[in-house]
C-alpha cells in the first residue's frame, strides 16, 4: 500500500496506511536513508531508526547490500518527507528517492512483505569469523536454464557485454579490463554476484539476472530521471537529470536549468561563438561565480578547459571546448555528500554530450533583470567581508586589521593577489599580510615619527563600502586624544565618521605621513558614537613590522602637501583586503 504523507501524519509520526486512488497504478516511492553490507548490521540500524521515525522498512538490494527506507509514499509526499527530515537532521544529507522496482526481499519489519518478494533469511549468530556472503535460496523459478542463458548471452552486443562488466565493477565484483570478453575473470565475478544475490553460481547470468544487475547499476541515474535532452537553440544534446531539474531560461551564453527538488542540483549548458580569447575570458569569468567553489583542480588549453570546485555545500564541474568558432560545454552543480550518484550522473552527461548546429545569440536573455552582483543570471562570488589595508614594505607586505583575517579560507589583496598572515597582534587588532607571489607596490607608507597633535586634522584612506566603488575614498576628521579609551599609549581616538570597510586603512596627517591604522569598531560589549573611531599609532605599527623582520620607511621632512597629492598618495598605498569562505 502506498503511504500518503500528510502534515498531521508527519507531526505525530503515526504509521497509518492511507488509501490512494493511484494504488496499483502508481509505483511506490521510498526515501532511502542508509545501506549496510550485512543483514545483522541493517537490522540493528533499522531498529534504531524505528525508535524515532515512522514508516521504516528494510529491503535487500540486488548488489547484496541491505537498504533502510521510509515509505512507501506518493512521489510528491516522498519529496516532502525527504525535504523535511533532511532539513531537521533526522536522516543523512545524502538520502535520496528510491523506487519499488529497485528493491528486493523485505527484512524489516521482521515478517513483513509489502512487495510480495521472497523472505530474507535471518543469519544465525556465529562465532567471530571473517564475514562471508550470505546465500539466500529463492523459491522463484529461473527465467532460463543455464543452457538457455548461454544462448541468450550470445545475442548480446559488444556494448551490452561491456555494460555488464561495468555494472559488475561498480558492484565490487569485477576489477579487470572492460573489454566485452567474458573470460574466466568475468565468469568468476558473475558467479560471485549470483552467490551474493541468492542465485545458483553458474557463472552465466540469465536474462532476469542481467536485468537485475543493470537495474541496480542504473538506479542512481533512474532516481534522478536521466533522459536525453536536446536544446536546439543552444545546439547541444545530452543526457540530463530531468527528474530533479527543469529548463528555466536562456541568458547568453548559458541555458539555465534550475532545481525542482530538495536535492538542489543545477545545470548550465554553455553555448557561444568565440575564439581562444573568448574561451580564456569565459575560463576567468566562470571562476568568479558562486557555483564554482574556490577549492578544486583547474586545467586550460588553447581549445578547452575544465573547472572543478567543492565547498559551501556543493560540488561543481564545468567543461567547455572550442571547435570551429563555437564554444560549447556544460556545468553540473551537485550537493556534497552524494558523490557516488554525482559521479554516475556526470559520467553519463560527458559520454552523451553531442554538438548540434547553432549557438545561443548574444542577445539571448537581454531583457532579464540586471543586478550588479549577477553575471548572465548567475551570482558572482563575494567575500564574507572586505576591509582596507595599506602597503607597509617594498616587498608588498600589507598592514590591515585582524578582523579581515579571522576564519578565512582565502585572503586576497585587491581581489587578485592571494596573501597569507605573516604576523598577528590580537591585542592591538592588527595583522601583517604577505602576498604569496611577488608584488611591487606603487607606493609604500611612510610612518610618522612624531606623535600627532590633539585637534590636528587627519584623513583615513579606505574602501568605505567594501569595494563597491572600486577605489578608496578619503574620510576627514581630527585627533581627539592621543590615547585609547582606557588610556592605552599605543592608540589614539579620532573624531571621524568611518564605515566598516574603512577599518585597516592608513590614517594620514597633513604631510601625507601615516600616523596610524584605523581599527575595527568594537563588536561586543560596546557601542561607540558614530563619530568616534580608534586607531593604532605609527610607533606600534613600526614595532609589529620589526618583529616580522621588516623595516618601516620613515616619513620625510615635514611639509604640507596639496589635497590632490594627498589623495594620490593615499590611493597608491591603500588596498582592498578580502576574506573568503
Amino acid at each position: 500500500m502506498i503511504r500518503a504523507f500528510t502534515a498531521i501524519v508527519f507531526l505525530v509520526f503515526t504509521g497509518l496506511q492511507a488509501a490512494v486512488a493511484q494504488q496499483g497504478q502508481e509505483e511506490g516511492v521510498w526515501v532511502q536513508i542508509e545501506a549496510q553490507p550485512t543483514l545483522r548490521q541493517a537490522q540493528d540500524r533499522a531498529q534504531a531508526y524505528s525508535d524515532v521515525l515512522a514508516d521504516v522498512n528494510g529491503f535487500r538490494l540486488s548488489s547484496g547490500w541491505y537498504a533502510i527506507v521510509l515509505g512507501p509514499y506518493l512521489r510528491s509526499d516522498a519529496e516532502q518527507v525527504l525535504r523535511v527530515y533532511r532539513a531537521e537532521g533526522q536522516i543523512p544529507r545524502d538520502s535520496f528517492l528510491a523506487f519499488s522496482r529497485s528493491l528486493g526481499p523485505q527484512f524489516w519489519p521482521i515478517g513483513a512483505n509489502v512487495l510480495n518478494q521472497p523472505a530474507v533469511v535471518t543469519p544465525v549468530p556465529q562465532p567471530a569469523e571473517p564475514e562471508q556472503p550470505e546465500i539466500v535460496h529463492r523459491d522463484e523459478p529461473e527465467d532460463e536454464t543455464p543452457a538457455e542463458a548461454r544462448q541468450s548471452e550470445r545475442l548480446l552486443t559488444q556494448q551490452e557485454r561491456k555494460a555488464l562488466q561495468l555494472a559488475l565493477q561498480a558492484a565490487g565484483f569485477y576489477n579487470a579490463a572492460i573489454d566485452g570478453a567474458f573470460g574466466p575473470g568475468t565468469r568468476r565475478s558473475m558467479a560471485d554476484w549470483q552467490i551474493y544475490n541468492g542465485y545458483e553460481a553458474t557463472g552465466v547470468l540469465t536474462t532476469l539476472q542481467r536485468k537485475r544487475l543493470m537495474d541496480d547499476y542504473n538506479e542512481p541515474l533512474t532516481s534522478v530521471g536521466m533522459e536525453r535532452y536536446a536544446d536546439r537553440d543552444a545546439g547541444i544534446e545530452m543526457q540530463l537529470p530531468m527528474g530533479v531539474i527543469r529548463f528555466d531560461r536562456h541568458e547568453a551564453p548559458f541555458a539555465h536549468f534550475e532545481s525542482t527538488s530538495d536535492l538542489g542540483a543545477r545545470v548550465l549548458l554553455i553555448s557561444q561563438k568565440g575564439d581562444e580569447a573568448t574561451l580564456r575570458g569565459l575560463y576567468e569569468v566562470m571562476q568568479s561565480l558562486e557555483i564554482v567553489p574556490l577549492d578544486g583542480p583547474r586545467s586550460r588549453s588553447k581549445t578547452g578547459f575544465v573547472l572543478e570546485g567543492q565547498g559551501n555545500g556543493i560540488v561543481s564541474h564545468t567543461e567547455a571546448r572550442l571547435e570551429n568558432g563555437e564554444i560549447k560545454g556544460f556545468t553540473l552543480v551537485w550537493p556534497e555528500g552524494d558523490e557516488a550518484r554525482r559521479a554516475r550522473v556526470l559520467a553519463a552527461m560527458k559520454a552523451s554530450f553531442r554538438r548540434l548546429d547553432g549557438v545561443l545569440p548574444d542577445t539571448a536573455g537581454a531583457q532579464a533583470e540586471q543586478q550588479i552582483d549577477l553575471l548572465a543570471g548567475l551570482r558572482i562570488r563575494k567575500p564574507r567581508l572586505s576591509r582596507s589595508g595599506f602597503f607597509a614594505a617594498p616587498d608588498g607586505a600589507v598592514l590591515t586589521v585582524a578582523e579581515a583575517t579571522t576564519g578565512c579560507s582565502r585572503i586576497t589583496i585587491d581581489d587578485r593577489f592571494d596573501a597569507e598572515v605573516a604576523k598577528l597582534d590580537d591585542q592591538l587588532g592588527v595583522a601583517l599580510l604577505r602576498p604569496t607571489k611577488a608584488l611591487v607596490p606603487m607606493s609604500v607608507a611612510q610612518l610618522g615619527t612624531a606623535e600627532p597633535r590633539i585637534s590636528s586634522e587627519v584623513a583615513v584612506s579606505g574602501y568605505s563600502y567594501e569595494g563597491a566603488l572600486g577605489a578608496p575614498t578619503l574620510t576627514f576628521g581630527k585627533v581627539s586624544d592621543v590615547r585609547g579609551l582606557n588610556g592605552e599609549d599605543a592608540m589614539s581616538r579620532l573624531d571621524l565618521e568611518a564605515q566598516a570597510g574603512d577599518a585597516g586603512g592608513p590614517v594620514l596627517d597633513e604631510n601625507g605621513s601615516v600616523v596610524g591604522i584605523l581599527l575595527s569598531r568594537p563588536s561586543k560589549g560596546k557601542s561607540l558614537p558614530q563619530n568616534v573611531s580608534l586607531a593604532a599609532d605609527a610607533e606600534a605599527l613600526a614595532g609589529l613590522l620589526a618583529d616580522a623582520g621588516l623595516h618601516a620607511e620613515p616619513a620625510q621632512a615635514e611639509h604640507e602637501i596639496s589635497p590632490d597629492e594627498l589623495n594620490n598618495r593615499a590611493s597608491e598605498m591603500t588596498v582592498l583586503v578580502s576574506c573568503w569562505d
